[in-house]
């Protein structure tokens, strides 16, 4: 099965390395942000199966990069049905307002078990394969705890 295409973005060094090595040692190729303004310019150049979303970022939140992504015209084209192929992150408690607003695939607060993250990107590999080209999840969005 050939890796999803995914975009990282996350602060915390030590948080940001585990997750890459272990997506990319299973196959996913991972770009990686730590500020919303590399978020932003990631999501210009490049089309994304999964996208992992930490919220308290150093220069804005990560619901700003969400809300750059869909004012831009064609910046994120990735929505199906309503659903972002994104991963919500987060080390405080995010409010089922903020979640109804932006339509993640899934919300993990920290601290989450890597086994929900590596699960999440199989799915997203096995999605962008199984149509022939790269489209995200559109079912429910879901609440790991």
């Amino acid at each position: 099965m050939q890796g999803a295409t995914i975009l990282l973005i996350e602060d915390d060094d030590i948080l940001r390395s585990v997750i890459k090595r272990n997506l990319e040692i299973r196959g996913h190729r991972v770009n990686v942000a730590v500020d919303a303004a590399q978020a932003v310019q990631h999501l210009r150049d490049e089309h994304f199966d999964l996208i992992f979303l930490d919220i308290n970022l150093p220069d804005q939140t990560g619901w700003d990069v969400l809300r750059a992504a869909r004012s831009e015209s064609g910046f994120l084209q990735q929505e199906v049905d309503g659903k972002l192929p994104v991963v919500v992150l987060s080390a405080v408690r995010v409010s089922p307002q903020r979640l109804a607003e932006f339509h993640p695939l899934a919300y993990l607060p920290k601290p989450f078990p890597m086994e929900a993250v590596l699960r999440l990107a199989s799915e997203a590999a096995l999605r962008a394969q199984a149509t022939g080209e790269q489209k995200p999840y559109s079912g429910e969005g879901r609440f790991y705890a």
